[in-house]
């Protein structure tokens, strides 16, 4: 009898367990890509969630700077308002436009001296408010402080110069000769294109264009903010017996923050008009809109 040639038994042990590594593999590459996208439709989820409740202050807002009874009442000057909706904290703050510095009204003065506010030197100050004039006005001639006209731009390199028209936005400040985007970022909350007022309204100024204007910028702002409409009490008197009371402009810029329980923060700022909306059922018209959020 023949005798039987022995199985190969190592080679097919062997196939098996790396199989059985490759199915490991395969499930736990499953496992772990459902685990991420779980986690990122959480966080696209809260962050959802996080958005609506930001709009819901702004909405809240202006439903707030309409009230009837002046107890309830919420004031346009910068002062922080809390709320609570549905479970997320929000800090609400509003200006009336009203209360900032004119970009295409204001004179050099005036912006020579908010740029010093916010930081920068007073030579320097005075350049930059040229160049800001420059930048609006129609004509060639530089300002007699300093400025910056299309020779200038080309000098520097830009391809652009002066564009001797209105400004459309407070972000064409980046495209002024001179003014760095940090200097920007400290004007930007000073500063607007919807006013229409050579002079900004004290009653909503931050301190920055209470100092620009000549006052005691924090002082104004301390003794606005001790003022409770809701009391009875008249309004607070600034240096010379003005009232420290302003008419609204129905332009305002609202900052919306919202912290959700597990940490999450969204902010809405924006900049928006009151009354009829540029589509029917809305109660304001945004003219600029930002976003943003994070986690802590």
């Amino acid at each position: 009898m023949r005798r039987a040639l022995p199985r190969p038994r190592g080679a097919a042990l062997l196939l098996v367990l790396w199989l059985i590594v490759l199915l490991a593999s395969v499930v736990g590459a499953f496992a772990l890509t459902s685990r991420v996208e779980h986690l990122q439709g959480r966080v696209l989820a809260r962050g959802v969630v996080g958005e609506a409740a930001a709009r819901a202050g702004l909405e809240y807002a202006l439903g707030r700077l309409d009230e009837a009874d002046p107890r309830r009442r919420w004031l346009p000057d910068g002062r922080a308002y809390p709320w609570r909706y549905r479970g997320a904290e929000l800090e609400i703050r509003i200006v009336d436009e009203n209360g900032r510095i004119d970009l295409n009204h204001a004179d050099h003065t005036l912006l020579s001296g908010l740029l010093r506010a916010v930081g920068a030197e007073q030579t320097e100050a005075a350049r930059l408010a040229g160049a800001i004039v420059d930048w609006r006005d129609p004509d060639t001639l530089t300002q007699p402080a300093g400025g910056a006209e299309d020779g200038d731009y080309a000098a520097a390199g830009l391809p652009y110069g002066a564009k001797d028209a209105e400004f459309e936005s407070t972000a064409e400040l980046l495209q002024v000769l001179g003014l760095t985007p940090e200097l920007v970022a400290r004007l930007e909350p000073h500063v607007t294109v919807y006013s229409g007022r050579a002079q900004p309204d004290p009653a909503f100024a931050t301190a920055e264009v209470l100092t620009a204007l000549g006052m005691n910028g924090e002082e104004t702002v301390r003794l606005r903010e001790r003022w409770n409409p809701g009391s009875g009490e008249p309004p607070p008197l600034l240096p010379g017996g003005v009232p420290l009371s302003g008419e609204r402009s129905g332009a305002y810029s609202i900052e919306s923050r919202a912290r959700l329980p597990d940490g999450r923060e969204s902010r809405l700022r924006a900049v928006v008009r009151s009354g009829g909306g540029a589509l029917p059922g809305m109660t304001y018209t945004p003219l600029r809109w930002e976003e943003g959020a994070s986690v802590r």
